[in-house]
C-alpha cells in the first residue's frame, strides 16, 4: 500500500515523513548520508580520490602537464576542472557531449576554485613566462544518488592533496625543461573549500545531503561552500525558492559544522596512508 501511495503521490509521501521531522531513508532533516574517502585510489594519475556519499559515488583524477603560461598571467599556472555524469551512473543520464547538469557542475567547480583560492595558480609556474604547470582535474560520477557537487568539491580536494609533483628545471644552455621523476613535491593546498547543499521544501523547509529524489520533489536546492577560516567562500542557488536571511544563516552554521567533519575525515586518511 505504502508503495502504491509513493508512486502515486510521491511529494504527499514525503511530506507525511517530513511532518514527523524525519525522511524515508530513516535520516533527521539535518542528517548527512554516511562519508567515506579513499586517497590515492588511481595510479596513473599525478593525484587521485574515491568519495562516497551515501550512494553517490565520484572519483577525481588529477593529471599534471607542462605547458607555456598564458601572456597577461606569466607567472600562473592553469586548474582546468571538468566533471563527467556518463550514462552508467543514472539512468537520468544519457551518452554523448556533457548535459545541462554537467556543465553546471563543472562551472560550480571552476567557481569553487577561483572563489576559494585553494591553489595560488603562481605556486604553478616554474619559469616566469615560459614554463607552468596544468592540472587537469576530471571529476567521473559512477554512482548517481543526488548531491553531486558535495561529492565533487570533496573528491577533487582530496585528489589535489594527494598530488605529487615532480621537480622540473629549465637548462640555461639549452633552453629545455628537464623533469626529475625521483624528487618530487606535494601541492600547497592554501585553503579547504567544502560544499554542503540543502533541498528546500515548500518553500520554508531545509533538508540537508539531499538524495536524488529529494532534489527532484524539492522546490528548490542551494549549495554554501566555506573554508577552515568559516570564511563563506561561495553560495550557489540556481534558481527555485527564495530563501529568507535567517535561513540562509542556517545554512552557512550548518556548513561551517559540515566543513570541520569533512577536513577530520580527509587528515585522518592522510594520516593513515603516509609511511611513519
Amino acid at each position: 500500500m505504502a508503495t502504491a501511495f509513493k508512486t502515486v503521490e510521491p511529494l504527499e509521501y514525503y511530506r507525511r515523513f517530513l511532518k514527523e521531522n524525519c525522511r524515508p531513508d530513516g535520516r533527521e532533516l539535518g542528517e548527512f548520508r554516511a562519508t567515506t574517502v579513499n586517497i590515492g585510489s588511481i595510479t596513473t594519475a599525478d593525484g587521485s580520490a574515491l568519495v562516497k556519499l551515501g550512494n553517490t559515488t565520484v572519483i577525481c583524477g588529477v593529471k599534471a602537464e607542462l605547458a607555456a603560461p598564458a601572456v597577461d598571467s606569466a607567472n600562473k599556472g592553469y586548474i582546468v576542472p571538468n566533471v563527467e555524469l556518463p550514462s552508467l551512473c543514472s539512468t537520468r543520464f544519457r551518452s554523448g557531449p556533457p548535459g545541462e547538469e554537467a556543465q553546471a557542475a563543472s562551472q560550480f567547480i571552476a567557481d569553487v576554485i577561483e572563489n576559494s583560492q585553494i591553489i595560488a595558480k603562481e605556486d604553478l609556474c616554474i619559469a616566469n613566462g615560459k614554463l607552468a604547470w596544468v592540472l587537469y582535474c576530471d571529476i567521473i560520477c559512477l554512482d548517481y544518488d543526488g548531491n553531486i557537487l558535495d561529492a565533487s568539491a570533496f573528491a577533487l580536494l582530496a585528489a589535489l592533496k594527494n598530488v605529487q609533483l615532480p621537480s622540473v628545471t629549465i637548462n640555461e644552455e639549452t633552453g629545455l625543461s628537464e623533469v626529475n621523476l625521483k624528487q618530487k613535491n606535494p601541492l600547497v593546498i592554501r585553503k579547504h573549500p567544502v560544499a554542503t547543499s540543502f533541498a528546500i521544501f515548500d518553500d520554508t523547509l531545509l533538508v540537508v545531503d539531499p538524495t536524488a529524489e529529494e532534489e527532484d520533489l524539492a522546490t528548490g536546492t542551494v549549495t554554501i561552500v566555506t573554508d577552515e577560516e568559516d570564511r563563506l567562500c561561495s553560495v550557489h542557488k540556481p534558481g527555485g525558492s527564495p530563501l529568507t536571511g535567517a535561513k540562509l544563516q542556517d545554512c552557512i552554521t550548518r556548513a561551517i559544522t559540515r566543513h570541520k567533519e569533512v577536513k577530520k575525515l580527509i587528515d585522518k586518511v592522510i594520516k593513515s596512508i603516509k609511511p611513519n
